[in-house]
């Protein structure tokens, strides 16, 4: 689905959104790119990312535009001159733990960004928002694996309960303004070009430096890891797809996944949790060297593990994740030692 006016990927000098223009520009998609290139890690794997779109796209098919998601007149001046149709938003201080030491830093950007974002969409007559949530909004919810219908009362981090914000605030506009919006809770997302304060990009540094890594509690840990190109397939394909109002939903038995409004919120994950103590293995296999394993303690603001339930995202685009672990770890290895130079 190709269409003439632009879509904005917030956030795309990210590890998530440059995989995602990369594919919106390979199917001839024009791509608003937006970013605040900011040091949480290094800057100098986004502008590579950054180069990277520049390079692949066609001529005048991306433009980027560095800019503060607070900057609320900076954004409305950068929708009405770029007028995108859709809205894919990805900006976000990211980073569960890090949020427990500069929680201001995340309702800034996590909170009141958002709400400058949802304005913009409101007076740009967007067509469709999807905006991304996180797996890390189950909080304490130990029923496994987590459901779109699951209660989400209970985050355990404040980077969860921004993202929990999000959605509600997502839902009132949707409700107000009749903005259709589509939230996807992530599930950690890997793969090659990622993030590197993430744990695979830190074990596979530290396994070739014969550095120790870090693992908590004590490698009791379960994780959803879904591999980059799923994520890309799956969002592309709710960003295709507007939300509409569930037409069967019934204000004395809400569903939290759905709406009366044009709302909905969906699990992307790959529904197959892994060990982290089988994720490091895989990793030793495919690196050709032995891990030097540092048992920690669990961490505040942590979960022990997490698991998708993504019946609802297969019944509404017809696609679920589905790469399996030691496919995608072989994949982000290769590239992780030509990125790393051998």
């Amino acid at each position: 689905m190709t269409t003439t006016a632009p879509i904005l990927v917030t956030g795309v000098a990210g590890f998530i959104g440059a995989a995602i223009a990369e594919r919106l520009l390979a199917r001839g998609e024009r791509v608003i790119g937006l970013d605040n290139l900011n040091a949480y890690y290094d800057p100098a794997l986004k502008r590579a990312r950054l180069e990277r779109l520049e390079t692949l796209a066609p001529r005048g098919a991306f433009r980027f535009h560095r800019l503060e998601l607070v900057d609320a007149e900076g954004l409305a001046a950068l929708f009405a001159a770029e007028r995108p149709a859709r809205v894919l938003h990805l900006a976000a201080q990211a980073g569960v733990r890090h949020s427990l030491e500069n929680p201001s830093l995340y309702i800034q950007s996590n909170v009141v960004g958002f709400g400058a974002v949802l304005e913009a969409c409101r007076h740009g007559a967007v067509d469709h928002l999807v905006y991304a949530s996180s797996s890390s909004i189950y909080g304490g919810n130990r029923h496994m694996p987590f459901s779109e219908q699951d209660p989400v009362n209970h985050p355990v981090s404040l980077y969860a309960a921004t993202k929990k914000a999000n959605e509600l605030m997502a839902h009132t506009y949707s409700h107000l303004y009749g903005l259709p919006a589509t939230g996807l809770r992530f599930f950690t997302v890997y793969g090659p070009r990622g993030r590197p304060d993430m744990a695979p990009m830190l074990f596979a540094r530290a396994i070739l430096a014969g550095e120790p890594i870090r693992v908590f509690n004590e490698g009791r840990m379960e994780r959803d890891f879904t591999y980059i190109d799923d994520i890309v397939e799956g969002v592309i394909r709710c960003l295709d797809k507007p939300a509409t109002a569930d037409p069967h939903f019934d204000p004395l038995h809400p569903d939290p996944a759905t709406a009366a409004a044009p709302h909905r919120i969906f699990n992307i994950g790959n529904a197959r949790p892994v060990p982290l103590l089988r994720f490091i293995d895989l990793l030793e296999q495919a690196l050709g060297r032995p891990a030097i394993r540092d048992l920690q303690p669990m961490q505040p603001g942590d979960v022990p593990a997490t698991a998708a339930d993504t019946t609802a995202l297969e019944a509404w685009v017809g696609f679920r994740p589905s790469t399996p672990i030691e496919v995608g770890v072989e994949r982000f290895a290769s590239w992780y030692r030509e990125y790393r130079g051998g």
